[in-house]
Parts: C-alpha cells; sequence; structure tokens
C-alpha cells in the first residue's frame, strides 16, 4: 500500500487537562472546538491555509486575547481536524488509502484551497489520489471502502465514483496488467512490499481474482460496483454469479445473527459493515437478486435456494421471492432435497416448511418445459451456405437433444419432488391438497416406478391418523399400484392404513403378474396380459433418489416375517365383509369409477376378489 508523507517538523501536540496544545515559545491566540475537544492554537499558521477559518475569525470579533472558533459537524472528527492543523503547522503528517478520504473531506471542510497558498492540502490530497491511491488495486478498494463513513461528502467531491470507476476498469482488463495486492495476499502471502511502494503481482490469476476483494464493500457501494461491472460486458455471467455467492456467504449469516438479535445486542457490532446490512436486510436481498445474471447456469440452484430460504426468513416482498422462484424452476433438477426444505415464516400457516413457494417452484418448472425446443441460430461467419436438407436435419437432431433432455430432466425432477414428499409428509400440519397437488404436478411418464411415492404416502398416512375414509382414497389417487415393485407390493398388501380397494388392487396385479411369468394362466384377456408385460419388473429397474436407509426405522419397509400375499386372503375377505364404503366414488385405474361399477356390477369387488384367489390357489396345487 503507498503512502504520501507531507511536512518535516516533529509531532508538537500534547494533550494538557483535557485541552489539546502545540508546544511552542509564542502565545496561543485561537480556541478551536471540535466535538467537544479544544485546541488552544495560533491564528497565523490556521489562517493563512484555511479560508473558513479566515472567515469565522472576521465575522466574531475578539472578545478576548483568545478568540473561540466553533467547527460544528467536521467531517473525520478530531484526528481529521488535527491532521489539517498539523499540515498548517508543516509537521510531518503520513496519508495512505485508510485516511485520505476524511483528509479530503476534512480539507474541504477547512477550504485549504489553491486561493490561498500554492500546494495547499487539497491540491497535495488530489494529486496523490489520482496518481497513486487510483492505480494500485488494493488502495482503490480500500478507500472506496471508506467512503461510507462520509457518504454525502464523498460524492459531493466525486471520490466514490472515481473509487468505483477505477475498481470496475481494473476488473475489466487483463489481471496481468494490474498491479495487484489483492485477496491472495490475504490468504498467506506477504504484503509488506507494498507499503514499500511496489506492490505485488500474481503470475497465475483466475478469471474472478477480484470477488473476494470487493465483497468488503458495503450493499450500497457494491451494487454500484456490480452493477458498473455487469454493464461493462466484459466478464463472464458465471463470474458475475460466483462473485455474488462468494458476497452474500459472507454477509448473510452475519445478517441473520444480527437481524434476529437486534434487541438483544447492547455493544457496538465488530463490523461497521454487518451493523449496515443487519439495518437493512431487506434491501441487501433486494440488491443481490437484482444483481443476478439472466443466464441460466450462471449461479447454481443451491445458491439461489438459500437466497429463498434467507428471503423467507428475512420476510422480503413477495415479488423478490417469486423472482427466486422463477429462476429456480429453470434449473430446478439440480436441487436436492435438503436445498428444498425452506423454513416456514408465515404466522397464518402452522407447517413446519413452506409448501407454497416449493409448488410455485414446481409450477414454473413446468412451464419452462413446455415451451418448444429451439435450434441455436446459425453463425454469420459461416464459410458456405449450408442446403436446405442439411439444416433441417440439424434442426431435427438438436431437437432429439433438447426432448432427451427435457426427458431426463423430468425424470431427475420426479425423484426429487418424491424425496421431497418424503421429507416433509411427517409435518401434521401439512394439508392434504398441497400433498397431493405436488404429486400430481409430476408427468405421468416421469415416474419409471412409484416406489419413493408410496413411501412418502405411507409416511404420510402414519403422520396424520385423523383422515378420513374419503381423505386417504384421495390420497392413493396419485399412486399406480402397476409401478410398485415386489417389495413395495408386499409392504402394501399388509398396510393397514391403505384403503381396501388400493390393496386389493396391489394383490390383484402383483398375483396375476406372478401368475403370469410363471406360465401358470394363458386366458387373461389380451389388454391385461399387455399391461402386465409393460410394468413387468425385470423390465423397469427401480430408480430411487431416496433409499430407505435414509428414512427412520419406523418409516422403512420391512418384508422380514411377513407372510405372502396370497396367505393373507383371508384376511382380505374378513376385511372386505366388514367394508361397508366400497360404493365410494374411487378411481380403480381402468378409467372408471367404483361407483359406476358397483351400480354395473354390484357383487363385483367379491367377485374379483374370487378370482384372484382362485387364481393363487390353481398356483398353489400345481407347486
Amino acid at each position: 500500500m503507498k503512502f504520501m508523507k507531507l511536512g518535516s517538523r516533529p509531532d508538537t501536540f500534547h494533550t494538557t487537562e483535557g485541552v489539546r496544545s502545540v508546544s511552542s515559545e509564542i502565545v496561543t491566540d485561537l480556541i478551536v472546538q471540535v466535538e467537544g475537544s479544544r485546541y488552544l492554537l495560533h491564528k497565523f499558521p490556521l489562517l493563512s491555509k484555511c479560508l473558513r477559518l479566515q472567515q469565522q475569525c472576521f465575522e466574531s470579533p475578539e472578545s478576548s486575547s483568545q478568540q473561540v472558533v466553533l467547527l460544528p459537524e467536521f467531517p473525520g472528527g478530531t484526528e481529521a481536524f488535527e491532521l489539517c492543523a498539523k499540515f498548517c503547522y508543516g509537521i510531518t503528517i503520513t496519508i495512505s488509502a485508510y485516511n485520505i478520504v476524511s483528509a479530503r473531506c476534512a480539507a474541504e471542510y477547512l477550504e485549504m484551497t489553491e486561493d490561498l497558498e500554492k500546494g495547499n492540502l487539497i491540491y497535495k490530497l488530489e494529486a496523490f489520489l489520482n496518481s497513486c491511491v487510483l492505480q494500485g488495486w488494493k488502495d482503490s478498494i480500500v478507500t472506496l471502502q471508506s467512503t461510507k463513513t462520509f457518504h454525502a461528502w464523498a460524492e459531493d467531491l466525486g471520490i466514490t465514483s472515481r473509487c468505483i470507476e477505477a475498481v470496475v476498469s481494473k476488473v475489466i482488463c487483463n489481471p496481468s496488467k494490474v498491479s495487484l495486492a489483492h485477496s491472495y495476499s490475504r490468504r498467506g502471502k506477504d504484503d509488506t512490499r507494498s507499503c514499500n511502494g511496489s506492490e505485488g503481482r500474481s503470475k497465475n490469476i483466475s478469471k474472478g481474482w477480484w470477488a473476494e476483494d470487493v465483497a468488503e464493500l458495503g450493499i450500497e457501494i457494491y451494487w454500484r460496483t456490480m452493477m458498473a461491472i455487469k454493464s461493462s460486458g466484459r466478464i463472464p455471467a458465471h463470474i458475475i454469479g460466483d462473485a455474488l455467492r462468494i458476497y452474500a456467504s459472507r454477509w448473510l449469516p452475519k445478517i441473520s445473527r444480527a437481524y434476529n438479535n437486534e434487541k438483544q445486542v447492547d455493544t457496538p457490532l465488530e463490523l461497521d459493515s454487518v451493523a449496515e446490512v443487519a439495518s437493512m436486510p431487506r434491501l441487501f436481498l433486494k440488491s443481490i437478486i437484482n444483481l443476478l445474471p439472466v443466464d441460466r447456469g450462471a449461479v447454481s440452484c443451491s445458491f439461489l435456494l438459500k437466497l429463498l430460504k434467507a428471503a423467507n426468513i428475512l420476510q422480503v416482498s413477495s415479488s423478490s421471492k417469486m423472482e427466486l422462484a422463477k429462476r429456480i424452476g429453470i434449473q430446478l433438477e439440480e436441487a436436492t432435497v435438503g436445498d428444498l426444505l425452506i423454513p416456514n415464516m408465515s404466522i397464518t400457516c402452522k407447517a413446519q416448511y413452506d409448501v407454497d413457494i416449493v409448488i410455485a417452484i414446481l409450477e414454473q418448472y413446468m412451464l419452462q418445459g413446455q415451451s418448444p425446443p429451439t435450434s441455436p441460430p446459425r453463425s454469420k461467419g459461416d464459410g458456405h451456405r449450408r442446403s436446405r436438407s442439411a439444416e433441417n436435419i440439424s434442426e431435427l437432431h438438436e431437437s432429439r437433444r433438447s426432448s432427451s433432455a427435457s426427458h431426463s430432466s423430468k425424470l431427475r425432477v420426479a425423484r426429487l419432488m418424491d424425496g421431497y414428499l418424503q421429507a416433509v409428509a411427517r409435518d401434521a400440519n401439512l394439508a392434504l391438497q398441497k400433498f397431493i397437488a405436488i404429486a400430481e404436478a409430476i408427468p405421468e411418464f416421469a415416474r419409471l416406478n412409484h416406489d419413493d411415492l408410496y413411501r412418502a404416502i405411507d409416511i404420510y398416512l402414519k403422520g396424520h391418523p385423523e383422515l378420513n375414509k374419503s381423505e386417504r382414497k384421495r390420497l392413493c389417487r396419485v399412486l399406480d399400484c402397476k409401478k410398485l415393485s415386489s417389495e413395495a407390493c408386499t409392504h402394501a398388501a399388509q398396510n393397514e392404513l391403505l384403503p381396501l380397494r388400493v390393496v386389493i388392487q396391489v394383490l390383484f396385479f402383483e398375483q396375476t403378474r406372478a401368475a403370469v411369468a410363471s406360465g401358470q394362466v394363458t386366458n387373461l384377456p389380451s389388454n391385461i396380459k399387455a399391461l402386465l408385460a409393460a410394468h413387468d419388473d425385470p423390465m423397469r429397474p427401480l430408480e430411487s433418489s431416496l433409499s430407505s436407509k435414509t428414512l427412520p426405522a419406523d418409516d422403512q419397509w420391512s418384508v422380514s416375517g411377513l407372510k405372502t400375499p396370497s396367505s393373507n386372503i383371508s384376511t382380505l375377505r374378513m376385511r372386505l365383509a366388514e367394508d361397508d364404503d366400497l360404493d365410494e366414488t374411487y378411481m380403480t385405474g381402468f378409467g372408471k369409477s367404483s361407483q359406476d361399477k358397483a351400480r354395473s356390477h354390484p357383487n363385483r369387488p367379491r367377485r374379483m376378489f374370487s378370482k384372484l384367489w382362485s387364481i393363487s390357489r390353481q398356483g398353489s396345487e400345481k407347486r
């Protein structure tokens, strides 16, 4: 870091009984009061360089041997005033990036211009600022950071804008051409050589080398700096996104702590920037959201969801949260279940997690998936014109690639949402319609099997024992029994929480599929055979994003000690006889409601069950 020394005399300021004065044989004739501190000084050295002191002494005639001058709201306080006073006396002072802003504002307050004396303090400070401070990277950052204390003065004097321009110019140019004493030095390298006037230069610098240093800035100055960097168009979107991630990860935890404990904090916060951003958390998050690049993948989905969690905690506006939801929806397949567990901060809703915002994210994902794929435009620099047929083939291939990517994306999102349902299903305050809304939003083709969905339904039924028969049937409508694995069917067949009709369907498909596979039954209708063959276990591998090992013990499937489905026929027949609500409206999966079927076939449930029993009995006799 560069510095400038002015003056040659030794420091003769001292304090006596709380009053600062200068050791001199000449009697003092001026008393200056700054922020409650009193200075006994001499008129001649000060008035010859400070126009404001001249005017005040002229306007207030002497009432005694010592004239009193009050300097209210002095920028920089006593430290800045004393620095200017020492300059007037010729005492040696040191100017660096840490104090140049306060010195410049104080000199402007005292009007230490060239009109009074050539080479006055304002001239020297401006020359040092432009020729040295703004030429170095770390000096520019430190100076820009210090302007927040003197916001109005720094804006009027153009210091803030000049510092931002200096920082941006270094960010967008080749790092090898910048004098750097940057964040790499804070990670362990020695930085003392910069104090001797020569700043270090790193050879292998990444394109985002500037992000950590810029993250030191307060939110208002940071926003202006990042807007200038984005407007230049010279920095890739993913680097800007990474810089925003670094900034948010640096300040968001501190903001949250300060925001939650602002009434309990009795002592000043360790960092001024923390107090600054904690006093306006909504502005902080809104600024970060507005700075996010529009390019897909510029920021990770995990980072966007962390911003959304912070937005929920800090209760930012709904428009900002919806903006995040739209961005998350574009790349939802990158998320994890943990990312989606957003705490609910609503007063009216007692649910543990904010499911509504996840539904909104899922809706945005489904909306963006509906737009037809488009092929990239042909470059203007092509050396020859391609034929129309070649262009059509290229467009077809691109369309197929886009469709394939969309299909695989929906498969990942389906597994993700089934895992999310398992995570939130235990919440006793989770509304049934919200659970069903998420389950039904996934396209049918996206679920290769329904094991994860069944596990989520099982957890929800255990966590909500108050559900009546109608609600349990509504919940199970989203379940396709044909897509359950043998293990899931075995568990479902003995699950007393499931509606009886679902258990019958599970047994029917599982027993019939087993009979067809063993060649014991050949007279089934062709449509039933085709349906069973399409969902045969060997042809559809189990793809699960959340294994049973990650679930609590009471939510795992245990097949040890369980009887086979065929051995439970007598128990099911007893349950069937006791069930008095079989003709209630319920879709069985064949496209016709059970109520309609009950009218046309009043004994259909018992006949279907008898047929299933006969199939099982025939198989056992052959064995």
